[in-house]
């Protein structure tokens, strides 16, 4: 991934105050950081001193996350969605960051409907686009209908906004172990964010408790994240590479040794790519 551009940490990584993260991420080497929405609300900070704490950091904010249950709710519910995310759009201009990632839907209320799914974060980018912003739709594996990289891509691709773009989760692919050539035929400009987590071997395992607790840092777990970083590289792909790893063994380790410990593994990873 000679590509790459921006390394980064998502907050939710370490443990601590948010400030504290920040500081961490940027004496480990990081170049950029995904604000986690619950360390800003816990915070009590406003939006936009922590994007000014950022910037003198030299951080550059790549992402707000997570904007859940976004795709595919009836007319009602997707009208309060698109309330909520003028609010969240809002918050990341005070950050200064410009990409919103939207998490699949898992509310009962989400429609089994491709083409519902691609109007309706075809509204979320509208709304995205009149701000100079973009939103990235990621497939959580226990989406309710939306589990499957590749069905977010079809989705991606169905919506045909330039505001939306695929995030894609090495966590979230590996884990399903799912199929990596369709990953490496997307064109990499189509591709807005790339989270890397590693885990232990997840099958018979409950997916979702298991990223809760148990992710890890890419080296540090089971997954094939190797071939996940040789599709990626097939794609051409040159945005942030961000670690996001929810750890119960992290959240008690010092924030400073932490930070620390995924840059290394985010660089050796990196070196030992072609």
């Amino acid at each position: 991934m000679k590509q790459v551009t921006t390394t980064a940490m998502a907050t939710l990584c370490l443990s601590g105050e948010l400030t504290n993260k920040l500081e961490a991420i940027a004496r480990a080497g990081f170049d950029g950081v995904e604000i986690f929405a619950d360390d800003l609300q816990s915070s009590g900070l406003a939006p936009r001193t922590v994007g000014e704490r950022c910037r003198e950091l030299g951080l550059t904010v790549v992402a707000l996350q997570p904007f859940r249950d976004a795709e595919a709710l009836p007319p009602a519910l997707h009208r309060q969605m698109l309330e909520e995310a003028r609010r969240q759009l809002d918050t990341l201009a005070d950050l200064g960051g410009d990409f919103l990632l939207a998490c699949s839907n898992t509310r009962q209320e989400a429609e089994n409907d491709r083409g519902r799914a691609a109007d309706t974060l075809r509204d979320l980018a509208e709304l995205a686009a009149e701000r100079e912003m973009g939103v990235g739709f990621e497939a959580l594996a226990w989406g309710r209908h939306v589990l499957d990289y590749r069905e977010a891509w079809r989705i991606v691709e169905r919506a045909d906004h330039p505001a939306l773009s695929l995030v894609l989760d090495s966590y979230h692919v590996l884990a399903r172990e799912l199929q990596l050539e369709t990953l490496a035929s997307i064109p990499g400009d189509r591709i807005g964010l790339v989270q890397l987590a590693d885990s232990p071997w997840p099958r018979g395992q409950d997916l979702q408790s298991l990223s809760r607790h148990r992710r890890a840092f890419p080296g540090d777990g089971e997954l094939p994240i190797e071939r996940f970083m040789e599709a990626l590289g097939r794609t051409g792909y040159a945005g942030p590479l961000s670690l996001e790893v929810f750890s119960d063994a992290l959240a008690v380790m010092p924030t400073g040794m932490a930070a620390l410990q995924g840059k290394h593994a985010l660089d050796s990873l990196l070196a030992s790519q072609p």
